[in-house]
């Protein structure tokens, strides 16, 4: 009996990954850091909430007898991939990483790269702009240091309490966002510049196609670093390389 899979998730590729595995015959429970109040429906068993951290994970691996960790986070979720790794260390454990490739400046992009939140608000210069916000809920405190500008913030959940800036509209949906409905929004707002993350995959970036056909420029925040791990770039590379791991573990028994 193949042991089980345990896929530390919140990316649609997580969930994508998580359906494909159970399609191939393998047992997964997916886990969700539990920041999304109405996480969308999942095609296996979850668990939501943190693990105690590396040494925390690697017991919950020992104790419930998984025989493969997938860190299949958000491509910002740092602490949790160095969490994973050491975790798959400290238990034997082997780890994949489901790592999406980040998007790539093109002919027509006006990008200014930036490593944080705070170096992206400061970016902004001290004349008021209008700035389109696409970062998570959990982020945004660093605006409050600039409360000159004007602020359209895009979340999943509502952002509670609201910011302490003058002027701000908040727009709370999930993606994924067409390029044709980014443009539309930009448009509308007179939106100047946008303050992004650089997450990869096609859900988020028509605001960055949007930005490119407008000549809307983009402060963008480069990617941390993340632990060296076996990694895939795609749902269908990461199930190729559980299938050659479960097959070299079966050889090997």
């Amino acid at each position: 009996m193949k042991a089980p899979i345990l896929i530390l998730g919140g990316t649609t590729e997580a969930r994508q990954l998580a359906s494909r595995l159970v399609a191939d015959g393998f047992v997964c429970l997916l886990s969700l850091a539990g920041r999304t109040k109405e996480p969308v429906a999942q095609p296996v068993p979850t668990r939501v909430g943190g693990f105690g951290g590396a040494d925390g994970l690697a017991a919950y691996l020992r104790n419930e007898g998984f025989g493969l960790l997938i860190d299949a986070t958000h491509p910002y979720a740092a602490r949790i991939s160095d969490n994973a790794a050491r975790a798959a260390t400290l238990s034997g454990v082997p780890l994949i990483a489901l790592r999406r490739p980040a998007w790539q400046h093109q002919g027509g992009d006006i990008w200014q790269a930036v490593r944080s939140v705070t170096e992206a608000v400061e970016a902004l210069g001290t004349a008021p702009r209008r700035v389109f916000v696409a970062l998570g809920r959990n982020e945004l405190g660093p605006l409050e240091a600039a409360p000159q500008h004007r602020y359209l913030i895009r979340s999943v959940d509502p952002v509670e309490p609201p910011l302490g800036v003058p002027h701000a509209d908040y727009i709370t949906a999930r993606g994924p966002f067409a390029e044709a409905d980014e443009r539309r929004l930009l448009e509308e707002h007179a939106i100047g510049v946008i303050i992004s993350k650089n997450s990869g995959g096609s859900a988020a970036y028509g605001k960055i196609a949007a930005a490119r056909a407008l000549g809307v420029p983009v402060v963008m925040i480069g990617r941390p670093a993340l632990p060296q791990a076996e990694s895939g770039e795609s749902v269908e590379a990461v199930a190729t390389l559980v299938r050659h791991h479960v097959s070299f573990q079966n050889r090997g028994e």
